[in-house]
């Protein structure tokens, strides 16, 4: 019966045995909830973009930085927009 209190565990071994202990359980419930998170996100299978932008937004945002000028703004929102006049050439035979 001498063994018994002959294990090798000094008061380190316990303190040790216990953080490794905290650490394993500690670890195991993270991994554990990070799992139910992952799996109960919904997943789409397209890739997140933004909100399409139409092309009247288009052409303002150009208009803003200048690209095109008041006149061609106007002109083209008309015509977006279906109250332009039909401004389409058409080859005259010579």
């Amino acid at each position: 019966m001498m063994f018994w209190y002959d294990h090798g565990l000094s008061g380190w071994g316990y303190a040790w045995m216990s953080i490794w202990m905290v650490v394993f359980w500690g670890l195991l419930i993270a991994g554990f909830v990070m799992l139910v998170k992952f799996a109960s996100q919904p997943h789409d299978s397209r890739p997140s973009t933004p909100e399409s932008i139409t092309a009247e937004q288009l052409l303002a945002a150009r208009f803003a930085r200048g690209e095109i000028d008041r006149d061609e703004y106007v002109s083209r929102l008309e015509t977006l927009r279906g109250h332009g006049t039909n401004t389409t050439h058409q080859a005259t035979n010579s």
